[in-house]
């Protein structure tokens, strides 16, 4: 255990023989024990021992209160950090995906097969807390806007945390996947700060944002008279970043030729500035993000297999919202309080309606569109309170959602509005929502539209959009 002050663990259980077992294993391994022999004194433990508690093993099944609603009413009492692992001796699946379901962090089939994995187990939620702290620690001297930090307690997060306990602060190179909108510029931007290289600087190259023709010189720089235009030296992305960490966004969007020359400098660490003969060598943490499958990318021949291994030593995937929508309503309240009405007015507050449908969409913007959809609606609510109608979001699911698509379907018809210029106008309308959903962001757009940046950047410039 990485802390010297004892951890506390509460053994619940009917059995006499299973409480004095798990007593005798947790004491000789150096835990503090309370036992309880019921539901009641489970709850009544729980009660006096608020924030001394670390740990609750309970059995399922247990006189007066089953275990699985005993985890419900300590879940709904605000104590749902407190780590709870079910033992049962039923070996059904069904509780078992039960109890996890309502936010067990682990379960035990009794008899136990060796007696040495209840530790082993106690140990790892240990561990997980532990890594948890790290992280929340490393943002915290991270020196960044504190209003940016990863927020979520789910599972999915979870792990996501226990990654960066272990990788920050070496010099490995780290691939984060993840949809757009899942927060994988913040995992840079941690692990940069918590590295052997954040006394330097952090150089941030979207791969996808530079034309093809642009992309090497700004990664290698060039030499003067390189090409036309090129009247004096210019350092690329890699020099810049030397005693410091480049972080390659959207490192899938790179053609074949430009990754040959990644890989020698991934290799070697060394590299010629276009138009140049002699090496430059820099001393760079790399870390890179892709909203690409790579794996696929390289079967199909888009990318190359031995790059794709250089760059996914450690690899961290972010999970997209619609896979943690327990995190929702911890997000939503980060950003009541990060986006106010004004800045002396108090955080906005939201109705349980239009709590649920936030949990209810499948956001696929992730987190960025949430962020967006909250500030949105903190203005139209104007720091009331707000409801379903400042959401703005479609709500397909629901009769009145469809009945209004027909109706407006209907009056371009009776308008004779015509097939071309209602798509145009829904193409443009499109384009512009996601570009407010992303900041801007042509790259993000791109990717929620299903375009290539090119075809985007061409659309925008079709419809005007780029005038606004």
């Amino acid at each position: 255990m990485a802390s010297n002050e004892k951890k506390h663990i509460l053994v619940a259980d009917d059995d006499n023989k299973i409480r004095s077992l798990l007593e005798d294993l947790f004491t000789d391994a150096n835990y503090e024990v309370s036992m309880a022999k019921n539901g009641a004194e489970v709850l009544e433990q729980v009660r006096s021992l608020d924030g001394k508690l670390d740990l609750v093993l309970m059995d399922v099944r247990m006189p007066d209160i089953d275990g699985l609603t005993i985890l419900k009413q300590i879940q709904e009492s605000g104590k749902n950090t407190l780590p709870v692992i079910i033992m049962t001796a039923y070996s059904s699946s069904n509780i078992a995906i039960k109890a996890m379901q309502m936010g067990a962090d682990d379960y035990l089939t009794k008899p136990f097969a060796d007696v040495e994995d209840v530790l082993m187990r106690a140990n790892k939620i240990f561990e997980r807390q532990s890594l948890i702290s790290q992280v929340r620690d490393l943002q915290s001297r991270a020196g960044r806007d504190p209003q940016e930090k990863i927020v979520g307690d789910s599972t999915a997060m979870q792990e996501v945390y226990k990654l960066i306990g272990r990788v920050a602060g070496s010099d490995a190179t780290v691939l984060i996947t993840g949809e757009t909108g899942t927060g994988k510029e913040l995992i840079a931007n941690i692990l940069h700060s918590n590295s052997k290289h954040s006394h330097g600087p952090l150089i941030k190259v979207n791969c996808a944002a530079l034309p093809e023709s642009l992309l090497e010189s700004e990664l290698f720089g060039h030499e003067a008279g390189a090409f036309t235009g090129a009247v004096k030296q210019h350092k690329g992305r890699f020099e810049m970043a030397n005693k410091g960490t480049i972080f390659l966004d959207e490192v899938g969007e790179m053609t074949l030729g430009t990754q040959k020359k990644l890989l020698r400098v991934l290799q070697e660490r060394e590299f010629e500035r276009v138009g140049g003969s002699l090496p430059v060598k820099v001393d760079v943490r790399v870390i890179a993000a892709t909203n690409r499958d790579l794996q696929k990318e390289v079967d199909d021949g888009h990318f190359r297999a031995d790059l794709f291994f250089r760059l996914n030593v450690i690899a961290i995937h972010m999970p997209p919202l619609r896979q943690r929508t327990n995190d929702i309503p911890l997000l939503v309240e980060y950003f009541l309080d990060k986006t106010r009405f004004s800045p002396s007015s108090p955080p906005t507050r939201i109705s349980e309606d239009a709590m649920q449908m936030l949990e209810n969409y499948d956001w696929p913007g992730n987190v960025r569109q949430l962020e967006n959809t909250i500030e949105k609606a903190v203005i139209y609510a104007r720091g009331g309170i707000i409801t379903r109608e400042h959401m703005l979001l479609p709500d397909k699911n629901t009769k009145e959602g469809t009945r209004q698509n027909w109706l407006y379907v209907d009056k371009l018809v009776k308008e004779k509005v015509g097939l071309k210029n209602a798509l145009a106008n829904l193409e443009r309308s499109m384009i512009a929502e996601a570009l407010y959903q992303t900041n801007n962001s042509e790259q993000a757009a791109a990717s929620m539209l299903d375009l290539s940046g090119e075809e985007l950047r061409a659309k925008i410039k079709e419809h005007n959009l780029d005038e606004n």
